[in-house]
């Protein structure tokens, strides 16, 4: 049994254009600074926000497949795949395989937040494809609800996300303020950021913002103090390939 809270304090920092748009970084680069390096298939995770709105400008990407999750308010998004600006809001998905190449530009629009995350699907087999790129609006997402959890799926449990990278499940879960029991998937590491409320995991606190690496348990008991919003990705235990992180380790 392990479990591993990093709280916001420990986590890597980031900003664009002069502080304008912010971040926390759970995985960060290397150089980010930050307690946790890259682990699994999982490379990077940043929550990234902007209080008057900004613009990240066109930059490439190869290989990984970069998720962007969004949390509250709108972005907009460009890519040399569709050249044309798309309008994402609260709820909507997105991912970028980007193979052997893609650039694309982001805008965070004022008040907005956004988790973007990046996980290795083989390197040595991903750069030979071609890019690829897709949005999901929010309603295109099941959602369950059972024991005071309510549970959108983003990847897994037939969710409409595709992507190559094995082995992971992807949700975002919304609990009650109370005692639960919280089923995690054998042989799989959980990894937990907590978006909103206070909690603990088997007596152990988080707060707002706080990320939590969980291995070898298969359920864990979560007593939240308040209504609590939690995403969680479970990632394999063991890749079964030299992930990026591992080659340059």
């Amino acid at each position: 049994m392990s479990i591993q809270i990093i709280p916001k304090e420990s986590q890597a920092k980031g900003q664009f254009n002069g502080g304008a748009i912010l971040e926390n970084k759970p995985i960060g680069f290397p150089g980010d600074g930050g307690s946790i390096r890259p682990y699994s298939n999982l490379f990077y995770w940043a929550h990234a926000w902007s209080d008057n709105g900004s613009l990240i400008g066109e930059h490439p990407h190869k290989g990984f497949e970069i998720m962007s999750f969004v949390l509250k308010g709108t972005i907009d998004h460009y890519d040399s795949k569709y050249k044309a600006w798309k309008k994402l809001k609260a709820g909507d998905a997105q991912i970028i395989r980007a193979g052997n190449g893609i650039t694309h530009a982001e805008r965070l629009n004022a008040g907005s937040h956004i988790f973007q995350i990046w996980v290795d699907p083989n390197l040595n087999q991903s750069l030979s494809q071609p890019a690829s790129y897709n949005d999901y609006p929010s309603e295109d997402f099941p959602v369950i609800e059972k024991n005071g959890f309510t549970t959108k799926v983003y990847h897994g449990l037939n969710a409409p996300m595709t992507m190559e990278t094995q082995g992971l499940e992807i949700k975002e879960i919304s609990i009650r303020a109370g005692t639960h029991q919280l089923d995690l998937i054998k042989g799989s590491i959980s990894s937990l950021y907590l978006i909103e409320g206070e909690l603990s995991i088997n007596g152990e606190g988080m707060l707002r913002d706080s990320f939590a690496i969980i291995k070898d348990e298969q359920q864990i008991e979560i007593v939240a103090e308040t209504d609590v919003r939690l995403f969680v990705i479970s990632s394999l235990e063991q890749v079964p390939y030299t992930t990026y992180a591992q080659m340059r380790a």
